[in-house]
């Protein structure tokens, strides 16, 4: 079973729902595997645990 991982930053569950459908789709589209075969994982991080450029994500995103 192929899976895709993501690490990012925290978000809603509707945008992960979203997020998750999107990828399947594309990834099953691109690949031609079925869609119900991909396992999509995301590893949530917390922003002050994300470096940007030199800058916490949390310093950023203010």
């Amino acid at each position: 079973m192929p899976v895709i991982t993501l690490d990012m930053a925290a978000l809603t569950r509707e945008k992960k729902a979203q997020l998750v459908q999107t990828l399947t789709r594309n990834a099953s589209e691109i690949t031609g595997i079925p869609p119900e075969k991909f396992i999509v994982l995301i590893n949530e991080l917390e922003r002050d645990n994300i470096g940007v450029g030199g800058e916490l994500l949390s310093d950023l995103m203010k």
